[in-house]
């Protein structure tokens, strides 16, 4: 029996994300979004391109949230994106009202599913879809680790003309200009970029990570980046679906983990069938650690200004 799986948000990221999840064939799909047609046109599109890929899902496009009861995944991509200029943090308040009442309708008809959350400011995002919900913080999660680690593993692979596949990267942190990029731990096969990078060129790397968000932005002009962050999504959905057991780097709630408490911050964790299965705590230098502390603190910043 196929899974169901509901993406609110129609756009860009929301859509690509629907088109990598059917291409797997696990799983129904539905795509809401409030703009009349939109959902419906490109659902449509996505399900005239199933018999190529080889998949019998069902892609449905709709504006009415009836139509996702009972889904196994609800992934809440609606907000503005940034423009340039514009950073994650100027997004809360327009967003947050947005992600509140997402939150609220996706709970009435899927109140057993898991959330992941993709809207930005995303730790804060997160935070608030948790408060809203009430769900326990297993099954409310956002998706902004893989995303910074796929641009970081990228940015090294290109540096020393390697396949992407031998480049292994940690990063945690807020979803921002506070990502805390542990250079220490990332490595090309199995070699530590110490080894192989002097300081200067990793540190130059790690801040094109950090403003890799804002790169395309004020590349784009109109928009922001959309296919690296919806197949992050996709692969998130893949080790939850498949019951995978994958460690992935994703934003959780923290209940004392690495000597934080009460606040999403991106860090390492197991996910599978139940969501969150495990937060995976690594031993962390004092400036490490230091670093995701005030990564945290910045996260909270955003959510006084909500009032959680």
């Amino acid at each position: 029996m196929r899974g169901k799986i509901s993406i609110i948000g129609a756009g860009n990221v929301g859509a690509t994300c629907a088109f990598s999840i059917a291409e797997k064939g696990y799983a129904d799909i539905v795509l809401l979004d409030i703009i009349e047609g939109l959902p419906q046109g490109k659902g449509l599109d996505m399900l005239e391109a199933t018999p190529i890929i080889d998949s019998d899902v069902e892609i449905m496009g709709t504006n009415d949230y009836k139509e996702t009861a009972n889904s196994d995944i609800v992934i809440i991509t609606s907000g503005v994106a940034r423009k340039p200029g514009m950073s994650r943090d100027d997004l809360v308040l327009t967003n947050m009202k947005i992600v509140r009442e997402v939150t609220e309708k996706v709970v009435q008809h899927s109140p057993n599913c898991i959330i992941v959350v993709v809207s930005n400011p995303l730790d804060a995002m997160t935070q608030l879809s948790l408060h809203i919900s009430k769900f326990p913080r297993n099954r409310v999660f956002g998706q902004s680790g893989i995303l910074d680690s796929a641009r970081f593993r990228t940015f090294i692979a290109q540096e020393l003309n390697v396949s992407v596949k031998n480049v292994s990267t940690c990063v945690l942190g807020g979803h921002g200009d506070t990502m805390v990029p542990v250079t220490r731990l990332c490595t090309v096969g199995g070699v530590p970029i110490t080894e192989l990078l002097p300081e200067e060129e990793i540190n130059s790397l790690v801040e094109r990570t950090v403003k890799g968000g804002g790169e395309i932005v004020n590349l784009l002009k109109t928009g922001s980046a959309f296919y690296a962050p919806a197949t992050a999504t996709a692969q998130m959905v893949n080790a939850i679906i498949l019951d995978k057991k994958e460690i992935l780097p994703c934003a959780a709630y923290l209940e004392g983990e690495y000597g934080i408490n009460g606040v999403v911050v991106g860090v390492p964790v197991k996910l599978g069938k139940n969501g969150i299965e495990q937060i995976i705590e690594l031993k962390l230098t004092p400036e490490e650690g230091a670093a995701l502390k005030k990564s945290a603190n910045a996260v909270r910043e955003l959510i006084d200004i909500m009032n959680l």
